[in-house]
C-alpha cells in the first residue's frame, strides 16, 4: 500500500507543479479541492532531486529509451547459457574476528601452521577476507564459519588484492602502499615496492611443464595507479624449500598512458601462447601483450643497481564500442574469464549511473610479424585502408554477444566485479545499493536479485562466486554453489542455495 500511495502523491505533485508553472490558477484550485490535496502541493522545494516535472520526466524517458538502444540480448534458440536453478539466494551473514569495511573476499587455498609447526594444507580451501583495518582473515568454509587465523602485522596498510598460487603454498598480495608481498602460511617471504601508488591488482599463472630438475615458472603481474604494469617471473623448483623462494625484479613492465583497471592472463586458442590482457581508464579497448618471448633471468646486481626493465611487446587490441562516435564511453573496470570458455570474457563496465555487462569473445591477435608487413602497409590505398578499417570493425561488434544495463547503482568513485557462476550460465555484479544481481549469459536479463544481506544503500565492493566443499557433520565433504560478497557495511554475507 505505501509504494501505490507515494506514486499517487508523486503523480499529484507533477500535475499540480504542472499547473502552477503555466499560471492555471483556477484548474489548479479545482484539481486541489477534487483531489484533497495540500494547499502548497506542487511547489518548488530547495532541493532540486525533489522538484520533477512532466517535461524533465519525458526527457529523462527519451534518454532511457535511446540508451536501450544500444543494449544487445542474446536471441538464438539453443538453451546454452540459460540461468541455471537452483541457485544462491540465501543469505548468511558471517562474524569477522574486526569489524572493518570489506574490501576483498572469496575462497581460497591457503596452507597455515599446524600446531606442530608444520605446514597443513585446506583441503576445499578458507573464506579470505581482507579490511581496511589492514587485517586479512581466514575462516573456515564448515558450518560456522569458525575464524582459523587473522594476520594484523604483515601489510602496513589495506590489502587490495590477492591471488593463490600452487595449491595454496603461496599468496600474493598488493595493498594501498604499492606493495608486492609474497606469503608462506603465517610467514612473508618477499616483499617489494616497485609501484609508487595504490597496486590494485595481482594475477597469476602457473607453467605446469617442469619436473624435479627443471623448473617451472610462475608468471605474476600486477597494476598500480602509477600508471604501470610490472611482470615477474618466479622458478618454482619440485622439492626446493619453500621458504627459499622470493619476487626477484620485475622481468618488464607496461607503461600505460592512463592508470590499469583490470589484469588476466589468458592463452592463445590457436597457439597456446600466454598472453597477458590489460584494461586501462578512458578507454575502451583491451590490450593483448606477448609474454612468453621476455628474456628472462632478470636478477639484482652486486652492486645493487637494477638492470634497465624491457618493455612487454604490444601485440593488438580489440575495441569494446566500435562503432562509438563519442571520446570515451566507458571504461573495462573488471575483466572476468568464463570457466568453461577460455575465449569468452566478461567486463563490468564503469557506465553512469548503472553498471554494465559485456560479455565477448576476444579476438586474439596474430603473434607472428612478417618481414614484409611494413612495404604491405605502403602500398595500401586510403579507400583500401577505410575498408579494412570498417572490416575490423564490424568483427569487434560481432565479437560482442551480450552488452546490458544491470540497473546496479554505481559513481565515479565505485568498484565494478562481476563474477561468473561456476557452471557459466551467468554471472554476478555488484552494486552502491547493498544489492548483488545475476545476469543470464544468455540473454544479458537481470534474472535474480539478492537481498536482505546487506544493509540498504552501502556499497557492496567485492563479489566471488564458486563450489565450496563444505563437509556436514563428519561425513565427506559435498560441493555447494556460494556466492560471496563484502560492503562498506563491515558485514561478510555467504549466498548459499
Amino acid at each position: 500500500m505505501a509504494p501505490s500511495t507515494s506514486v499517487d502523491a508523486l503523480v499529484s505533485a507533477l500535475v499540480a507543479r504542472f499547473l502552477r508553472t503555466n499560471n492555471y490558477a483556477e484548474t489548479l484550485g479545482a484539481f486541489i479541492r477534487e483531489a484533497s490535496l495540500a494547499p502548497d502541493v506542487g511547489q518548488s522545494s530547495g532541493d532540486d532531486t525533489n522538484n520533477w516535472t512532466i517535461q524533465g520526466l519525458l526527457e529523462e524517458k527519451k534518454t532511457f529509451d535511446q540508451s536501450v538502444n544500444f543494449e544487445r540480448y542474446g536471441a538464438d534458440g539453443s538453451e546454452k547459457g540459460l540461468w541455471s536453478v537452483p541457485a544462491p539466494s540465501k543469505p548468511n551473514i558471517v562474524q569477522t574476528p574486526t569489524s572493518a569495511n570489506l574490501l576483498a573476499a572469496s575462497v581460497e587455498r591457503w596452507q597455515k601452521p599446524s600446531e606442530n609447526g608444520d605446514v597443513a594444507e585446506s583441503e576445499g580451501g578458507y573464506i579470505v577476507s581482507t579490511g581496511a583495518d589492514r587485517k586479512v582473515h581466514l575462516l573456515d568454509t564448515a558450518i560456522g564459519n569458525d575464524p582459523i587465523v587473522s594476520f594484523s602485522g604483515i601489510s602496513d596498510s589495506p590489502v587490495l588484492s590477492y591471488v593463490s598460487v600452487l595449491q595454496g603454498r603461496y599468496i600474493l598480495m598488493t595493498n594501498m602502499s604499492g606493495q608486492v608481498l609474497l606469503q608462506h602460511g603465517c610467514d612473508t617471504l618477499d616483499t617489494r615496492r616497485d609501484h609508487t601508488k595504490y597496486a590494485v591488482k595481482v594475477v597469476a599463472h602457473e607453467d605446469h611443464h617442469g619436473s624435479s630438475t627443471s623448473p617451472r615458472k610462475l608468471w605474476v603481474a600486477t597494476a598500480g595507479w602509477d600508471a604501470m604494469v610490472y611482470l615477474y617471473c618466479l622458478s618454482i623448483l619440485d622439492g626446493a624449500d619453500s621458504s627459499a623462494l622470493v619476487m626477484g625484479n620485475p622481468v618488464a613492465r607496461i607503461k600505460l598512458v592512463t592508470n590499469p583497471e583490470s589484469l588476466l592472463f589468458v592463452r592463445h586458442i590457436d597457439t597456446d601462447e600466454l598472453l597477458l590482457l590489460v584494461s586501462r581508464r578512458d578507454s575502451t579497448y583491451l590490450y593483448y601483450y606477448e609474454v612468453e618471448s621476455i628474456p628472462q633471468g632478470v636478477t639484482e646486481s652486486e652492486n645493487d643497481t637494477q638492470p634497465p626493465v624491457p618493455e612487454c611487446k604490444l601485440l593488438g587490441q580489440q575495441n569494446l564500442a566500435p562503432h562509438s562516435n563519442a571520446w570515451v564511453a566507458f571504461s573495462p573496470a573488471y575483466m572476468a574469464l568464463s570457466p568453461h570458455d577460455p575465449g569468452l570474457l566478461a567486463v563490468a563496465t564503469s557506465t553512469l549511473p548503472h553498471l554494465k555487462v559485456i560479455i565477448v569473445r576476444l579476438l586474439f591477435p596474430s603473434t607472428k610479424t612478417s618481414g614484409t608487413e611494413g612495404n604491405s602497409e605502403a602500398s595500401l590505398t586510403q579507400a583500401s585502408q577505410a575498408f579494412a578499417a570498417l572490416a575490423l570493425q564490424n568483427r569487434e561488434d560481432a565479437a560482442i554477444l551480450v552488452q546490458a544495463n544491470t540497473f546496479a547503482p554505481q559513481t565515479a568513485y565505485s568498484t565494478p566485479q562481476v563474477a561468473w557462476r561456476p557452471d557459466g550460465s551467468g554471472v554476478w555484479v555488484n552494486g552502491d545499493d547493498g544489492v548483488v544481481r545475476g545476469i543470464e549469459a544468455k540473454t544479458g536479463k537481470v534474472v535474480a536479485v539478492l537481498k536482505d544481506g546487506h544493509e540498504p544503500g552501502c556499497k557492496v565492493r567485492t563479489v566471488w562466486a564458486g563450489y565450496v566443499a563444505v563437509a556436514h557433520d563428519g561425513e565427506d565433504p559435498a560441493q555447494e554453489e556460494w556466492v560471496i560478497s563484502g560492503g562498506f557495511d563491515k558485514r561478510l554475507v555467504i549466498w548459499k542455495v
